[in-house]
Parts: structure tokens; sequence; C-alpha cells
């Protein structure tokens, strides 16, 4: 498929799609003509690069991951390590989130208790 059906169907834009070429997260064929083509692994792999986008991680930790994750045995040895140490950097971001998240929602319920409470209190 054209980077333009690539596009379509995941939604990303044609000006990142080129980025992600760039810095060699996507490796599509070149035809004869010029133009890039894309796989259906190639949505899989960009819907894994917006995840990794998503949970912030840099283009670099990206490119790391990748690289790690399909080369041979004697490489992931050496770039797992870095791999899982920021793996286990970003969790523990997330599950600060979350924890912040809970915070806020457990305030939100309270306030909205007690704002309904002064209501139902003021309907009486």
């Amino acid at each position: 498929m054209h980077i333009s059906e690539l596009s379509g169907k995941t939604g990303v834009s044609l000006r990142s799609l080129r980025y992600y070429e760039e810095k060699e997260l996507l490796t599509p064929t070149r035809l004869k003509n010029g133009y890039r083509e894309y796989t259906d692994a190639d949505i899989e792999r960009i819907r894994m690069i917006q995840l990794y986008i998503s949970l912030g991680l840099t283009v670099k930790e990206i490119t790391d991951f990748f690289h790690c994750t399909t080369s041979h045995e004697e490489i992931k040895a050496q770039c797992l390590p870095n791999a899982i140490a920021v793996a286990e950097k970003k969790l523990a971001d997330i599950r600060r989130q979350i924890e912040t998240l809970q915070k806020a929602e457990a305030h939100l319920e309270d306030s909205l208790a007690g704002w309904r409470e002064i209501l139902r209190k003021g309907d009486g």
C-alpha cells in the first residue's frame, strides 16, 4: 500500500509517517517510481509507535526498543538492560500518574457528594 493509504488506515499524518521513516522507525520498500510501499505489518508497527509516544517515550527510545527487539541475540543482550531501565522508569511514571488521578477522582467524588447534600438540604 502507498503512504496515503497507510495514513488513512492508521490516522497518522503523512508528515509523521515520513518522520518515522527518517528516524528509521519505518523502513518501507521503494518502488522503481520512488513510491514507498508499506505492508500490513507496518500498520501494527505504527500502532506500537503511537502507543509508545502516548506513554511519553521519545523517538530515540522507541527506535532503541525496536532495534533491540529485532536484533540478533548478541545485540539484544547489549541493549536489553537499557530497554528494561527505560521501561521501568516509564512504568513508575505511569503508576504515579494513576495515583494522582485516583486522588483527584476521590476529591471530586467527595466534593460532588457535599454539594449535592447542600442542595438536598436546601430543598427540604
